[in-house]
Formats: structure tokens, C-alpha cells, sequence
């Protein structure tokens, strides 16, 4: 039979007895079994012994069905009653029904109707409380599960707040990964950085010099010593120098490290305000800030640098080169670079910068070298984009004289054009290369780079032009 041929008659196939021939199958096929007469009233009852819960009924015979049921379930028996009586055709459907009983005893049983010729109507029905006491069972410990995911919560909320309250410096580190599970701010603003940008990210990475196999022994060695044993190291964002003490604690089952980190002299603390002042002069500066490691590789850029190279996140430029979005490439990046490491700092370098989709944007590049007690910390750059009335003739400025544009003037009309270029290309080539010669600060190698020149022809020309004086030779 297909879907479409189903119909609400009951399917007989073969041969079954007369329900009269076939012993106690009231009492087997139910639970408890309600004779109703035609005018309501039970006439008889039968209870297994199977059910001691449902308890003695007898009482029930002689008064009316529904005066032992709930208003819902007598709407919904009377109906079903109903619908039987006024289709005799028809199968009735199963019914559930919450009897009561001396006002405070309820439970539950699904009936199934059956006519009985002349005599009214036979509820078999099989007691639910078993199934409505699973049923409570579940509620209850769903309930009791609701609570404890609150009070989880709650104890979340209480170590949230604790952790970012404490004036200690502390962060949570999982041992095998080496990776920050938690920091609070007092670590975070102590390290340079934000709790945000250092949660997730390995803890090695925030020291300067240190691998991160080599500093995760060192803090397993000091979490496992019997005396409080610290590892000191750099902070690789601002150059302090602190101490790691690190412990081990177990929670849920997991090994956790948890690791306090102090000033090693607090004379150079410089005081949580100050740390978070330049944390939002960073963040918040109009100006392009990238630091860079000793290399030029970008370490760390703020939102003014991705916006000036069209970069929707730090990732998207971070361990790359600065060079990269730097339109003459390695020469300007070798000559900033240098003139840093040499001098210490450099400042107003022009140059222009490239951005990810290739927009070009003219700045002013200031560059400072970054070191504390010694150590090497990489590059500090500020990269201030120029507009036209941002140019002002700078100090010591090439500049045609009139003598030589005169010069030039009084050879129209005495040669072709194509003499006047050659004649003229002496003039041109010189300013270029008085004008390298400035901007690369006398550094020839840098200028013959820029000019594409190699060390040799540069040399030639400087001495053509008369460049090369005694001073510049020393």
C-alpha cells in the first residue's frame, strides 16, 4: 500500500481468536481497566497487582468517571466519548487522562476506548507514572545542570574580575604549547602590549632573544625548583628588564603555569600610567608607528600604518619587510637604517610609500634606533604623509642659480634642440647627484644605489663636477 492509498482503518490480515475465547486479556493488556456505563457511571474496575501505585479503586464503581479526573482531562474525555458515540465506525484514538483522588492524589494513564454493545464503554489504560517520573527525573537534572552552568559562569565572572583587579602582573601559560591561556593588564602594560593583542600568542615572543624551547626549560626549571627561582629576560615591546617566577597548579586536570612577573629594578619603572599613555599615544596617533627588529622586519605597526598601506590587520604586514611598501625598496630602507644605527636617529627622510594595492602616498620618514641596557631592540619609524605645502625648501637644497639658467637661456637659438639637451645634461646630472649626495647624509654607497650607479662611476662624476672636496675625502 502506497502513501497516497493509507486510510484510518486498522490493517487484518489472516486469522485471530475471538477476544472471548482468550483468557484474562483485560488483565494483561492493561494496567487498569474502567467499565463505563452509558450514562457515565463505572460500573466495574479492575487494577494488576503489577501497579500497587495506583492503590485500591474500588470506591470508583457507582459514581461518575469524571468526578476522578482533572477539569483538563474531563473536556478532553468527554469529547473523545463523544466523537466514539456519535461514529460508531470510527476508531478511537488513545487518550491520556490525570485522575485525582482525594483531592491531593494525581497521576496519569493513557487510555485507549473500546464499545462494548449494550453496555457502554472499556477504558484499558496503562498506568504513566513510570514514564512521567523519568520525565521528572530529567527536569531535575536539567534544572540542577542549568545551575551549575550558572554558578560556572559566576566563578568565571569572579576570576575575571579578581585577575584583571590584582595589581600583580600575572598571566596563565599552558605548558606543553608555551602559549598565553590569560593575562591581566598589569602584565600586559608591564610587557608593552594589551591583553588582547598577547592572549593566544606564544609567551617566548613577548621577551626579546629568547626561543621559545630554550625559555620554556628555563621556566619549567624554575617552576620545578625547590626554592623560588625566576627567569629574568627583556621585554621585547619597551626594553624593561623583568623577572618570570613561574608555578605549576592543576585545574580540571590540566597542568597550568602560572607566572607572576616583576620589575627587576623598580627605579626604572617608569609607573603603570606612563606604560599605558604611550600604549594610547601608539594606538591612537594620526601618525604611521612601525617598529621594526634590526633587519627592518615589521614587528608591531599601528592602526595609522595599516591604513596607510591598506592593510585590514597587523598580520597582513607583520614579519614582513619594511621595504615592501617602500617605493625605491631596499635603498631606502639600508640608507634609514643605517644613518640610524650610526647616529642613533634620523629624521624628515622623503621618500614615498606603496601601499598592499598599490596607491602611493609621499611622507616623511623619521627613524630612531631603540636600545635598553644594551640590548638590541630593533627600530622605532614615524611615517608623517606629506602634502605639497608640507615641502619648504630645506636646508643646503639644490637649486639651479640664475647664472646657469642664464647660461642655458643664451644657448637658444644658437644650436638645435637636441644640442641644447646634450649641452645641458651636464647641469641636470649634477644636480642629481648633489642631490643624493644630501639626502643619503655623504653616505656614497647609499647615493650610488640610489642613482643606480655603481661605486666607481659615482667616484668619476664626483670628481668631474668638482663634488668630491677635501672635506669629503676625509
Amino acid at each position: 500500500m502506497t502513501k497516497q492509498e493509507r486510510t484510518s482503518e486498522r490493517l487484518c490480515a489472516g486469522a485471530l481468536p475471538d477476544p472471548g475465547a482468550v483468557d484474562n486479556i483485560i488483565e494483561q493488556a492493561s494496567d487498569i481497566a474502567v467499565m463505563v456505563d452509558e450514562a457515565g457511571v463505572v460500573s466495574g474496575i479492575s487494577v494488576s497487582p503489577e501497579c500497587p501505585s495506583l492503590g485500591c479503586l474500588d470506591h470508583w464503581v457507582g459514581r461518575e468517571f469524571i468526578s476522578f479526573l482533572t477539569s483538563e482531562s474531563e473536556e478532553k474525555f468527554t469529547a473523545r466519548r463523544r466523537e466514539m458515540l456519535g461514529d460508531p465506525k470510527a476508531v478511537p484514538r488513545p487518550v491520556e487522562l490525570n485522575h485525582i483522588d482525594n483531592a491531593t492524589w494525581e497521576f496519569p494513564v493513557r487510555y485507549t476506548l473500546h464499545r462494548v454493545t449494550g453496555q457502554g464503554v472499556l477504558l484499558l489504560g496503562r498506568d504513566m507514572q513510570p514514564v512521567a517520573e523519568v520525565q521528572q527525573r530529567l527536569l531535575r537534572e536539567q534544572q540542577a545542570r542549568e545551575r551549575d552552568q550558572q554558578r560556572l559562569r559566576g566563578g568565571e565572572t569572579y576570576y575575571r574580575v579578581v585577575l584583571e583587579a590584582s595589581e600583580t602582573p600575572m598571566a596563565l601559560v599552558d605548558p606543553e604549547s608555551g602559549r598565553i591561556r590569560d593575562i591581566n593588564s598589569a602584565a600586559a602594560h608591564l610587557l608593552g602590549s594589551k591583553p588582547d593583542t598577547l592572549a593566544g600568542t606564544a609567551f617566548a615572543q613577548a621577551f626579546e632573544g629568547r626561543r621559545r624551547g630554550e625559555f620554556m626549560e628555563a621556566v619549567h626549571g624554575a617552576a620545578q625548583a625547590s626554592e623560588t627561582k625566576g627567569v629574568e629576560v627583556v621585554a621585547r615591546r619597551n626594553g624593561r628588564i623583568v623577572m618570570v617566577f613561574p608555578e605549576f597548579f592543576r585545574a580540571s586536570g590540566d597542568l597550568v603555569l602560572l607566572c607572576r612577573i616583576n620589575l627587576v629594578d623598580e627605579k626604572d619603572a617608569s609607573g603603570p600610567e606612563f606604560t599605558q599613555a604611550l600604549a594610547a599615544l601608539f594606538a591612537a596617533s594620526s601618525d604611521a608607528i612601525v617598529l621594526t627588529d634590526s633587519k627592518g622586519m615589521i614587528r608591531d605597526a599601528n592602526e595609522a600604518f595599516l591604513i596607510m598601506a591598506d592593510a585590514a590587520q597587523l598580520r597582513d604586514v607583520k614579519e614582513q619587510s619594511l621595504s615592501e611598501f617602500l617605493l625605491r625598496g631596499a635603498v631606502d630602507l639600508k640608507l634609514i637604517l643605517e644613518t640610524a644605527a650610526k647616529s642613533g636617529r634620523m629624521r624628515s627622510y622623503a621618500a614615498q610609500v606603496k601601499s598592499i594595492v598599490g596607491t602611493r602616498a609621499p611622507v616623511a620618514i623619521s627613524a630612531a634606533r631603540l636600545r635598553h641596557r644594551g640590548g638590541d631592540l630593533g627600530f622605532g619609524l614615524i611615517l608623517r604623509e606629506q602634502t605639497p605645502s608640507d615641502y619648504p625648501a630645506a636646508e643646503g637644497a639644490v637649486a639651479v642659480s640664475d647664472e646657469a639658467m642664464k647660461n642655458v637661456m643664451d644657448l637658444v637659438g644658437t644650436a638645435s634642440l637636441k644640442e641644447l639637451v646634450s649641452a645641458t645634461s651636464d647641469v641636470v646630472e649634477k644636480m642629481c647627484i648633489e642631490t643624493a649626495v644630501q639626502l643619503t647624509g655623504n653616505n656614497r654607497v647609499a647615493a650610488a644605489e640610489m642613482l643606480g650607479l655603481s661605486r666607481q662611476s659615482l667616484y668619476v662624476k664626483l670628481r668631474k663636477y668638482g663634488i668630491l672636496n677635501s672635506d669629503s675625502e676625509g
